[in-house]
């Protein structure tokens, strides 16, 4: 069988760069959304890989073993369980050496239909507008790149147009089919629920899980971005009262913590609200978890959404998107104030063996107390004001981790000292357990809402008090008060720092714009496209209805389309381009050429009207009517250039 006409033709320099500057983008598109070190290791392969092969595609079985080794970097990191990234990565790995096999324009032709693979694939890991920008230039460096190879392909790249120019026949096939691509996001029909699954992660996003274990959050505490946006109707309460509460965790062996799976079933515990009440929405990013926040304590539970006994919400479905929940919540004045028997028993388990100065520590205060449970808390709370510290630097917990933290290290973050309150107070006799989530927020005054990040995580505690119940106490706020009541941010403006409250103005309006992309584009869900209809006049369309309604604006999409292309095909000589124009200048006079009129006859009939110029219209319409029907082929630049300089 006979080899494809272009593969025995070479790449000039131009279209090589062209075609790897694409690929480079549409692989930069999956790099942002990978780990850093595989993103890294990847990008400056592909480097390499397309600097070795400039003159020559590497050998086959270099080739082979480059992918191999490539697979395995990639399993190395995501691990053997296949997940979205992990197919993502393995296409990204695949795209860095593929430049080692391309030489010729089939080769280029191929690499760029390969590449364009890489920006759909990595809307499945993000749909962010920083996706959606580079996803939008690789396509369009696709496309210049396939007129380049067109080009190429015709020997005719001397005489084809100059970058810019090639930029601007692209834009304009993207307006082409903007109308369509309008009428299918606002017009397709929207389902409530996907119409297929995909893969879960094979790498968890950072974010709260429903295990904690000391020293296990560092990463969490120092990454800056965005966990949920809340946004308040009506009252707010103060920053010492945003506990945004999250897993509920019974269960210690000695290291972890772990929420109680058998509480999930039983139904919430009785509260009495106080008189306070907050109506707000949070806006979640995506975790791929089920675990789900509100405000301490939810007094309303969303559709999707389920309480359980220790009022921990839980999705059905993973957060595997951005998602918008409507909640009302008001703190507790008593909380559960009968506690059962069962449920007591739980709050006061203890690894047996373990933190033996912890419990003698325990034993003795309650000697000392009594039966006041309050008092207990009351001087663990001034013990540790007194004498703890709050850092992030801390060792490796060993066995005895609390009698480590409270008797040789005296420093931690709320990870420690909500672990160790927990244990001393279960020790002492009182029914405790350690409740995860995130405190407080930064107000972002552009669009009137909170932002609570990643890093806002914390751990707190709860201990059961008789005729009160559960009451929240927060060791960490008793050392380290700033840590929850007040942010660099706050500082930063409150007391006019320049640069910081450069830097937080930024910040806010970047994280502002991002929350118009989530509102305007991810947002745009199946209720919002009914209520835009509705406004619109359209009541009760279904998805028939809806279907037949993007049937109807596609048709005239793609007809406007057709014409477009049709008259753009017909105005691509410049020749005649030039002619029309002529034409259009004397049609502002009122001496429009007719349909039928040939150029002789227009030129007599405008010489009557307009007796000056009338020669060089004559003579402009002989030369023309010679070079465009007496199949003249010279050169017509001199007269593309008279036509363009007379204006009458």
């Amino acid at each position: 069988m006979p080899k494809p006409a272009d593969a025995n033709v070479a790449l000039d320099t131009g279209s090589r760069l062209w075609t790897l500057a694409t690929a480079a983008v549409c692989l930069l598109s999956l790099l942002v959304q990978l780990p850093a070190s595989l993103a890294w290791g990847l990008g400056a392969t592909a480097a390499v890989m397309a600097a070795a092969a400039w003159r020559r595609p590497l050998p086959v079985l270099l080739r082979i073993v480059l992918a191999t080794a490539m697979m395995a970097a990639v399993l190395s990191v995501t691990g053997l369980r296949f997940g979205r990234d992990t197919g993502c990565a393995l296409l990204a790995a695949m795209l860095a050496i593929k430049p080692t096999e391309t030489s010729s324009l089939r080769d280029s032709r191929s690499l760029l239909g390969f590449a364009m693979f890489a920006p759909f694939a990595a809307f499945l890991l993000d749909q962010g507008p920083l996706t959606m920008s580079l996803g939008l230039l690789g396509v369009l460096s696709g496309l210049v790149a396939l007129q380049r190879l067109a080009d190429a392909e015709a020997d005719a790249i001397a005489d084809g147009p100059p970058p810019l120019r090639r930029l601007g026949l692209v834009g304009k096939l993207v307006v082409i089919g903007l109308p369509l691509m309008l009428a299918a996001f606002w017009l397709f029909p929207r389902f409530s629920s996907p119409l297929w699954g995909v893969p879960e992660r094979a790498l968890a996003r950072p974010g709260l899980s429903d295990e904690m274990t000391p020293g296990g959050w560092l990463d969490l505490m120092t990454d800056e971005s965005p966990a949920l946006r809340v946004q308040f109707f009506g009252a707010t309460p103060r920053t010492d009262q945003m506990y945004w509460r999250g897993p509920v965790l019974w269960d210690f062996d000695g290291r972890s913590w772990t929420p109680s799976p058998w509480l999930r079933t039983l139904p919430p515990a009785p509260v009495t609200p106080d008189n306070t009440a907050w109506d707000y929405q949070i806006e979640v990013e995506p975790t791929d978890r089920r675990q789900l926040v509100a405000l301490d304590l939810p007094t309303t539970v969303p559709e999707g959404a389920q309480l359980s006994m220790d009022y921990a919400m839980r999705v059905r479905v993973p957060l595997s998107s951005l998602t918008r929940w409507r909640m009302r919540s008001a703190p507790p004045s008593r909380f559960d104030p009968q506690l059962p028997q069962a449920l007591r028993q739980q709050a006061l388990q203890l690894p047996q063996d373990s933190n033996p100065r912890t419990r003698a520590l325990a034993a003795q205060w309650r000697r000392e107390a009594g039966a006041n449970d309050a008092a207990l808390v009351d001087r663990a709370l001034a013990w540790i004001r007194a004498e703890f510290a709050y850092t992030l630097d801390t060792p490796l917990p060993g066995r005895h981790a609390v009698d480590e933290f409270l008797f040789d290290q005296k420093q931690g973050y709320c990870e420690h000292f909500s672990s160790a309150f927990v244990v001393l107070m279960r020790a002492a006799g009182v029914p405790s357990r350690v409740v995860t989530g995130y405190t407080g927020g930064i107000y972002n005054p552009l669009g009137g809402y909170w932002i609570v990040r990643q890093l806002d995580a914390h751990a707190w505690t709860e201990v059961w008090l008789p005729e009160r119940g559960w009451v929240r106490v927060d060791p960490t706020a008793a050392v380290a008060p700033e840590r929850i009541y007040d942010t660099l941010e706050d500082r930063a403006l409150a007391g006019g720092v320049g640069g910081l409250a450069g830097l937080t103005n930024f910040g806010n309006v970047s994280d502002w714009l991002r929350r118009g992309w989530n509102d305007l584009v991810l947002g745009f869900d199946a209720s919002r496209q009914t209520r835009m209809l509705e406004r619109l006049g359209a009541h009760g369309l279904g998805s028939g209805g809806l279907g037949v309604l993007f049937g109807l604006f596609a048709l005239l999409a793609l007809g406007w389309m057709a014409w477009l292309l049709a008259r753009g095909e017909r105005e691509r000589d410049p020749l005649l381009r030039a002619w029309h124009r002529l034409g259009a200048r004397y049609a502002r006079l009122g001496l429009a050429r007719e349909p039928h009129e040939t150029a002789g006859d227009w030129a007599r009939r405008v010489a009557a009207r307009r007796p000056q110029g009338a020669s060089v219209l004559f003579s402009l319409s002989r030369r023309f009517a010679a070079a465009r029907y007496a199949a003249n082929e010279g050169d017509h630049r001199a007269l593309i250039e008279d036509l363009r300089r007379h204006h009458p």
